[in-house]
């Protein structure tokens, strides 16, 4: 039975005054007869034995009393001495993962998150204890997660201002008029600065919860059939098959058009940059699925492209994460699209499933809840 830290106290309590009660009783009762003893050989002559019972009995409680102060007075100065160590020393032993804890938490303060507690209890300290070790593993990917995004952003930010800036050094070296052609080149490079800025904001505001959205009565089935119609240009320049199919129609959820739309974009872009000639990108709405007692609407984007690997599928949704085949800035893209998709869906109050094998294709999945009337 695992014992609470004030079950523990009111035990060992318990122990210190049986204990010192059971000493003072053995102590005592040793006492008095010795003391009895003692009044026997001392006290008793022929006088007393001569005196009137009365005075023999007045003269034992004198003799007694005396004695006794001096031993109650002793005993209250042992005693007490005595408690007042061992309620030191318990409180010392039962405060130890406290004095632990303290002293990880001021070296968490001057900046060491690389500190674990152990964790010896399965009391109250136990529990401090735990979760003081799961905040500071937090704070530690959490502040690896910051590195990354700085090291990220700053890479994303470096190539197309190292363009620019050397597009530019290079006319004014020349000190020749900058040609259309270099125009659109810094153009393109402007837009994709711009763009990167604008998904780093409104990734910044989904994670903050502090993203407007404009939340009306949306037919899925139609807005999804559009972005198909939209999408399957691209996809049949790559040699890829795109389809659109539903169970029901139409398919009302409460969301905002424009961010929804971004997140299908985002996913079909990605279904067709890696998926093979010759491929098939699917995308699938049911009206009626239910999750953990819950009504969602599910749209399903089905590719046969190459596939993720499963250690891979835990970060798909972390900012500027491309699987290792697609690092490629030309193929992979900067990382964000997945991130902003995931925020977006979970502002609107669903989720991302992901399902995937090397070879065999991807499935994204986005639960939104369904829209009662």
């Amino acid at each position: 039975m695992t014992l609470t830290v004030r079950q523990k106290i009111f035990v060992c309590m318990g122990l210190l005054v049986f204990i010192i009660g059971g000493v003072h009783a053995v102590t005592k009762q040793a006492y008095m007869e010795s003391l009895f003893d003692q009044y026997r050989k001392e006290e008793i002559s022929t006088a007393y034995l001569n005196a009137p019972p009365g005075e023999q009995i007045e003269h034992l409680k004198t003799y007694v009393s005396g004695k006794m102060r001096k031993f109650e007075l002793g005993n209250w100065f042992f005693f007490i001495a005595t408690g007042l160590f061992a309620s030191l020393w318990i409180s010392g032993v039962l405060t130890i993962p406290l004095r632990k804890l303290v002293a990880a938490i001021e070296r968490v303060a001057q900046g060491d998150l690389d500190v674990n507690v152990p964790v010896k209890s399965k009391d109250e300290y136990g529990k401090v204890i735990r979760t003081f070790n799961d905040m500071t593993l937090r704070l530690r990917e959490a502040e690896d997660a910051r590195r990354r995004l700085v090291a990220d952003v700053a890479h994303e930010l470096r190539t197309p201002l190292s363009i620019m800036q050397l597009k530019l050094e290079n006319a004014q070296q020349a000190g020749q008029s900058v040609p259309p052609e270099m125009l659109l080149r810094l153009h393109d490079e402007v837009i994709r600065l711009g763009l990167l800025v604008e998904d780093l904001h409104v990734l910044s505001l989904a994670e903050a919860g502090r993203l407007a959205l404009d939340c009306k009565p949306l037919d899925l089935s139609a807005r999804l059939e559009q972005i198909v119609d939209d999408m399957n240009v691209e996809a049949e320049e790559n040699g890829l098959e795109m389809c659109f199919s539903s169970n029901t129609r139409p398919v009302t959820v409460m969301a905002d058009a424009r961010r929804m739309t971004q997140v299908f974009i985002n996913l079909l872009t990605n279904a067709v940059r890696y998926t093979s000639e010759g491929g098939k990108v699917s995308v699938v709405i049911e009206d009626q699925v239910w999750d953990q007692n819950a009504l969602y609407v599910c749209v399903s984007v089905i590719d046969s492209g190459i596939g993720i690997p499963a250690d891979e599928l835990a970060h798909l949704f972390d900012r500027f994460y491309r699987v290792e085949k697609a690092r490629s800035r030309h193929t992979g893209g900067t990382g964000l699209g997945l991130s902003i998709a995931h925020h977006l869906v979970r502002a609107h109050g669903g989720f991302i499933r992901v399902v995937s094998e090397p070879g065999q294709g991807t499935t994204f999945s986005v639960f939104l809840p369904v829209h009662t009337r």
